[in-house]
């Protein structure tokens, strides 16, 4: 009886390993996986500035791949009842946290750097195009609604990484998109 355990826990344990060392993502990554509602954006972008006032919120769905990038889903419900969606597959870098992606001619450098699992996370993108980068500021949270405490949060770093007051926006609450 006792052999037969041990052998089972051995056994138990090189699968463990093996699926550990097959899936390879980070513990962190893997809570950061699912929706997330996008409540805040900030930029001094043009194309934000022009478009601010008609932005609703919209939500992210994260899954991390096996190994380690991230995959981002992004859908908005339009006020003609059509949907917004983008996809892409952010890569990872050497840096926990920090990821690269290509989009629409942007290389862009994206940092998880506030996350509160189950709560809320900041993003913070820098997109470089011919030369030219743009700072852009996502808020994202688990839910539809975020506390003054957070939205201050967002707002001063936001501030504190060069986007204007006037384009620190916390966007107004939207159904969400039918799943495709």
């Amino acid at each position: 009886k006792t052999t037969m355990r041990n052998m089972l826990l051995r056994m138990m344990g090189v699968l463990v390993c093996a699926l550990a060392v097959c899936a390879d993502i980070p513990p962190w990554l893997t809570s950061m996986a699912g929706k997330w509602f996008n409540i805040g954006f900030a930029t001094n972008a043009q194309w934000f500035v022009n478009h601010k006032d008609t932005m609703k919120m919209g939500t992210a769905i994260i899954t991390p791949t096996e190994g380690g990038d991230m995959d981002l889903s992004y859908s908005s419900l339009n006020s003609d009842g059509t949907c917004w969606r983008m996809t892409h597959l952010a890569k990872k870098t050497e840096t926990p946290g920090r990821f690269t992606f290509r989009r629409w001619n942007n290389d862009n450098d994206m940092r998880i750097v506030d996350v509160v699992y189950d709560n809320y996370a900041l993003v913070h993108t820098i997109k470089t195009k011919d030369g030219v980068s743009e700072v852009l500021n996502k808020f994202y949270s688990r839910t539809t609604e975020a506390s003054a405490d957070l939205q201050l949060k967002f707002t001063q770093f936001s501030l504190d990484t060069g986007v204007l007051a006037e384009n620190i926006v916390m966007l107004p609450q939207n159904a969400e998109c039918p799943a495709v």
